[in-house]
């Protein structure tokens, strides 16, 4: 073990081990400081707020954590743990099927052109730190499948891959909350503290799908969604 000095003590270092660095990759993913443009997107709850359907720190929470259990767990985090094990299997072609579902499955422009913008700007970021992965993409990519890429390189378990993106989904929407409904930090936390505790139930459901039990529908958030596109005055990008 190598010794750092520092001041009149040292500082003794461990070597990082495979489970460190996965962990840390998945750290890296799930941080709402990546490039990939997340923090612009508020997934119809601006609208929701717009309508008054999310007017406090109650509202709001009970909201996303609607989201979390029915539309993130049944779709997007279930096309990503295929989409896993596919990358690992190299199957590109089930990797395009998968994407091209995440493509059928979004409702209005909006919530395509986000899950369109930032895969590729997920992509173009593997191009700048781990370019041999980037590589592996044969086409543009969907937003979860181009997450599932870059968690799969990891090596990193699945479930923990899951727990990752469901994470940095959950920082990115209470931050949205907050700025949105408004609401204080105190309050944004409290909502993250709910979304924690409520995010290894949606993640193990989601690995239960089978192929014909994923789903995407979400009419009220579809409807919102529409709204949003000609809202008179908004923050968000969806």
């Amino acid at each position: 073990m190598p010794a750092i000095p520092r001041g009149m003590g040292t500082i003794t270092t461990m070597a990082t081990t495979t489970t460190d660095a996965a962990l840390l990759q998945l750290i890296w993913l799930a941080s709402p400081a990546l490039p990939v443009g997340g923090f612009s997107y508020s997934e119809g709850l601006e609208a929701a707020v717009d309508s008054e359907r999310v007017h406090d720190e109650a509202t709001a929470a009970s909201w996303l954590a609607d989201q979390l259990h029915l539309c993130l767990s049944r779709a997007d985090l279930a096309v990503m743990a295929d989409a896993m094990t596919a990358w690992r299997e190299g199957d590109l072609l089930r990797v395009a099927a998968l994407d091209r579902w995440v493509l059928r499955t979004r409702e209005t422009s909006e919530m395509r052109q986000q899950t369109e913008q930032m895969g590729r700007s997920l992509v173009e970021w593997l191009k700048s730190v781990q370019p041999e992965v980037a590589a592996r993409a044969p086409q543009p990519l969907t937003y979860p499948v181009a997450f599932a890429l870059a968690a799969s390189a990891s090596g990193a378990p699945v479930r923990d891959c899951l727990l990752s993106f469901a994470f940095g989904w959950a920082e990115n929407m209470t931050q949205a909350a907050i700025k949105s409904v408004p609401l204080g930090q105190s309050a944004g936390q409290r909502i993250l503290l709910r979304l924690a505790a409520e995010i290894p139930a949606a993640v193990d459901k989601a690995l239960t799908l089978r192929e014909d039990d994923r789903q995407a529908f979400s009419p009220m958030l579809a409807i919102l969604s529409a709204q949003h596109e000609t809202q008179y005055s908004r923050l968000f990008r969806s």
